[in-house]
């Protein structure tokens, strides 16, 4: 008998746990349904999410590439020493030595005018002015230069470079890199605050696009309260319709990204390459692209839940 009772027990969990996922998927394909059932009034809602999502997207996009840059400027902290004329390579070569022991100090290279000469010669708007003047000429106005690389800060290593008698001038880029990093840090909390403020007009968009189906349904709603259904059965199907507008929203904002990296893609390689760079603007990878798909639908999702819910609440038959 009690194996029975046990077997029947676990028979009703089964069906429950069956109507369950049967309503889920029902709710999957029905909210899906009513939104292609209204393609204008659908393409218009997902349009205004997806410009609310492409624009802090868009511009964390340009701040992650700004700072990639940043990085390969804090790479190269180099602290260049030209010496004075007539510094003889001898002598360089034992100034460079003098640095290297320092404790502060992680490599240092010595330039030759040789050297200078041939890298001057690599850029087209100097070559004609070098073959003009002559090399022999150029490379006798070329100082020996030291490039050193500082371990950590590098104003100990410039104020020490500055004092050397052989000194001519020193030169370091800290203040510029530090008001780069002020700026990055600005354009970061600038983007965190245009995303909060823009993801709650999505939120907004999408709520009152659900809250328009809600009241053309609010019959049936009416008639599936009194019948006794919960406020998951009735709500389900709007938060699925929530999650599938934040999703087409995210997958159109994706599209406008790209589009908009195709198109800035060149100019950009042609600008990097008068500067003699090869630096690229990245897009989204394949794993930023599914967490934005994850976070538009979430946000469809919510936004539905706060109408329903407020709906829900206001409209519960008495209990008597």
């Amino acid at each position: 008998m009690a194996k029975q009772d046990n077997q029947r027990v676990a028979n009703v969990h089964s069906s429950r746990a069956g109507a369950w996922l049967e309503h889920h998927g029902y709710s999957v394909v029905a909210s899906l349904g009513r939104m292609l059932r209204k393609p204008w009034a659908s393409l218009l809602t997902v349009g205004v999410m997806a410009m609310a999502l492409a624009l802090p997207l868009g511009l964390w996009v340009v701040l992650h590439n700004v700072q990639r840059l940043g990085g390969q400027v804090q790479a190269a902290r180099e602290v260049t020493v030209f010496l004075k004329p007539g510094i003889d390579a001898a002598q360089a070569d034992a100034l460079a030595d003098m640095l290297r022991a320092r404790a502060d100090v992680a490599k240092v290279e010595r330039v030759a005018p040789e050297q200078a000469l041939a890298q001057l010669r690599q850029r087209e708007d100097l070559a004609a002015a070098i073959d003009a003047l002559g090399a022999d000429a150029a490379r006798a106005a070329l100082p020996q230069v030291l490039r050193a690389t500082p371990r950590d800060d590098e104003r100990a290593l410039v104020e020490a470079a500055q004092a050397l008698p052989e000194t001519d001038r020193v030169q370091f880029d800290a203040l510029w890199r530090e008001r780069l990093q002020a700026w990055l840090g600005f354009g970061a909390r600038a983007v965190q605050v245009l995303a909060a403020l823009l993801g709650l007009g999505a939120l907004l968009v999408v709520g009152n696009t659900v809250r328009l189906d809600i009241q053309s349904r609010r019959e049936e709603i009416g008639v599936l309260q009194l019948l006794g259904a919960s406020d998951g059965f009735v709500r389900r199907p709007f938060l699925y319709l929530g999650a599938w507008y934040g999703l087409a929203a995210g997958a159109l904002a994706l599209g406008i990204l790209t589009l908009a990296w195709k198109a800035l893609q060149s100019p950009l390689a042609a600008l990097a390459a008068r500067y003699g760079s090869t630096f690229a603007l990245r897009g989204l990878d394949p794993l930023a692209a599914i967490c934005v798909l994850a976070g538009a639908g979430l946000l469809g999702w919510l936004g539905a839940g706060l109408v329903t819910g407020h709906y829900l609440r206001q409209t519960r038959p008495l209990e008597h």
